[in-house]
Formats: C-alpha cells, structure tokens, sequence
C-alpha cells in the first residue's frame, strides 16, 4: 500500500475513534486490512503532524496538527495523483473513479478541505460525485483535478 493510502487511512481512524497510542493504530489498521510495522507507523506520525492532546472528557488520544489548508491541499494532489483513474463532467457534476477501496477516503479529503467549489460528495467503493453549485464552477474544478491526475493511469469516462 502506497503510503499516502496509509496515511489517509490512519488520519480517517484517528478523526473516527479515540485512538492514543501506536499500538491502539496499528490494531485499528489491521481492522481495515492494513499491516504496518511500529517505525512505519512512528514515521507516518511524525509527517502527518500527528500530536496527543485531551479530548472532552480528559483523555488523551491523536490529533492532527493542521497548520492552515496548504498542506491539506497538497495531500488532497498526491492522493488524486495515486487512486483517480478516471474523470468525467456532465454539467455541474464530476464523476470521479478511483482505484477499488479509494472512492469514501478521497472524498473524506474533498470533504475536509470544504471547497467553495464543492456543494457536496456523494462517495462509494470506486466512485465519487462531486457537486458544484453552477456548470462553470465545475468545469473550473474539473480542469484542476485534471493537473493533478496520473497521466499514465487516468481515462477520460
């Protein structure tokens, strides 16, 4: 698994559940079918930005640092350019295919930046729906996804 599917996949756990130690993670991410070894996971923390702090009720468990959305549209890029396989446009929609499993974590992605270009998601195993409010505005997102695609692995829907 590529690592930037990892780390999306821990920053949706850790966003989800009450996670507080390496060895909390790395049983969540076996859940989902993800083998990790303890430095992999110790890394992944480090460059996620990852730190504990107190929850609600006092107890400690992952956060993750956002110093501003810059960072988070980088990541949103490197995960276009690893999982979509294919983009389409039909008036103010964009039907994006992702590889299998990849379709809900890039949408997680969009869903957090809360682009003004994004009304909404609608997300599944392989595909996602992203809604614009007008046709221009996703022909305008629908050019910019395009940059950031894989052009060995993309096809046009």
């Amino acid at each position: 698994m590529k690592k930037s599917m990892r780390q999306a996949h821990i920053e949706r756990l850790i966003n989800q559940y009450p996670i507080g130690t390496q060895e909390e993670l790395m049983t969540r991410l076996e859940e989902v079918g993800i083998q990790a070894t303890q430095t992999t996971i110790s890394r992944d923390i480090r460059e996620m930005q990852i730190v504990k702090s107190q929850d609600g009720h006092g107890h400690l468990r992952y956060t993750i640092f956002k110093a501003g959305n810059r960072s988070e549209e980088e990541h949103l890029r490197e995960t276009i350019n690893e999982v979509v396989v294919g983009i389409t446009r039909v008036e103010f929609v964009n039907v994006i295919k992702t590889q299998p499993s990849n379709g809900n974590l890039l949408a997680a992605i969009f869903d957090d930046l809360d682009l003004p270009e994004i009304t909404g998601t609608l997300a599944g195993h392989d595909t996602i729906f992203i809604i614009s409010p007008t046709e221009d505005v996703a022909k305008k997102l629908h050019e910019q996804i395009l940059k950031d695609v894989n052009p060995d692995i993309i096809s046009h829907l």
